[in-house]
């Protein structure tokens, strides 16, 4: 049976003080650099583990997690999202942690702005959050590490010092990937950008999936493929796209940067003569009908139920096991058509 070290075990094989050595496992008061080192050295020659399970229940403070994201009401993507979320509050309900979840509108940045008001006021240790508008989800940040409160986020990037961490894809690689898929559909053409309903200014995640499709052809055979960009917001989206494919004519590709796919597959789907490759985001039940019908080619799995799962678990972890918590955690890029998009639902 493999031995299990004690801390007088410890002490006695690095010959220093029990003190010495719960100082340095628990990362506390003073000690000297000769006595630092006996100790690590013992610890690493025993390969120590610490007893995390009983080190979280010997904590009475109870830890707060804020975990701030759109209403699915408005857009189903984010539905898993929230589900990703519950599944780690009751993993973890034992314990002294509490997770709150706080929704806003994806379409307003006043309510992006007025919630993280109110999760300031809330008074939490950490928070999660999908930072939608680049701007407004800055200020909130430093807001929050002017706090002392530690903040990461899922879905998008952004680029901050005081974020802990990152959940999520290369968004840059995954325009690219999309950018490979549509030249293989299509050879050669015209291929446009759809950006929809959101403001692309204040949208790192639609800018960095432009950067990377962009990128991809920039590398190709100079005259084989011309990239549009295309802006389209409700209530006009139906009739303005419409309007833009029917003075397009030479268009054969499109690529949705977000999971609104559907809505222009609804669009191409009522002219099947001319044929318009299609390549988007997510697995929604509408995508889905439309990628079975091959009205949509392809769609990238961005699977925002692990982003968020692990997102919220990396602190609930650091805060009940004194986990570190990783700068960045990168998920897969799936690419998803009809021939394995069953496999994703077993």
């Amino acid at each position: 049976m493999e031995k299990i070290y004690t801390i007088k075990d410890i002490a006695e094989l690095a010959g220093v003080s029990k003190g010495t050595v719960d100082r340095v496992l628990h990362k506390r008061g003073k000690v000297s650099q000769d006595a630092l080192e006996r100790v690590n050295e013992v610890l690493d020659k025993i390969d120590y583990q610490p007893n995390l399970m009983a080190r979280s229940l010997k904590k009475t403070q109870i830890y707060s997690i804020c975990v701030l994201l759109p209403d699915s009401k408005n857009d189903p993507y984010w539905q898993p999202c929230i589900d990703g979320i519950n599944d780690a509050k009751k993993e973890f309900k034992s314990f002294n942690v509490k997770v709150e979840i706080f929704l806003f509108d994806a379409t307003s940045t006043a309510s992006f702005v007025e919630t993280n008001k109110a999760v300031l006021a809330a008074s939490p240790d950490a928070v999660l959050l999908v930072p939608l508008f680049h701007k407004e989800a800055n200020e909130a940040i430093e807001t929050y590490n002017s706090k002392g409160i530690i903040s990461s986020i899922f879905n998008n990037q952004l680029k901050s010092s005081s974020i802990k961490s990152f959940v999520g894809q290369d968004l840059f690689q995954s325009g690219r990937i999309a950018a490979r898929l549509l030249e293989l559909l299509i050879q050669q053409g015209t291929i446009a950008i759809v950006h929809i309903d959101e403001d692309y200014e204040n949208a790192i995640h639609m800018q960095e999936k432009e950067k990377g499709f962009r990128d991809y052809f920039d590398t190709l055979e100079k005259g084989k493929f011309e990239i549009k960009t295309f802006k389209v917001k409700h209530p006009q989206f139906k009739t303005t796209l419409k309007e833009y494919l029917e003075t397009n004519p030479n268009i054969k590709g499109l690529f949705v940067t977000t999971s609104k796919a559907y809505q222009v597959a609804k669009i191409i789907a009522k002219n099947p003569e001319r044929k318009i490759a299609l390549v988007g985001y997510d697995l929604l039940e509408n995508n889905l009908e439309y990628l079975n019908n091959k009205t949509i080619d392809f769609l990238i799995h961005q699977n925002p139920k692990r982003q968020a799962y692990l997102g919220t678990t990396s602190l609930i972890e650091h805060f009940i096991f004194e986990k570190e918590i990783s700068a960045e955690k990168l998920l897969p890029i799936d690419i998803i058509n009809t021939e394995n998009a069953k496999d994703y639902f077993l």
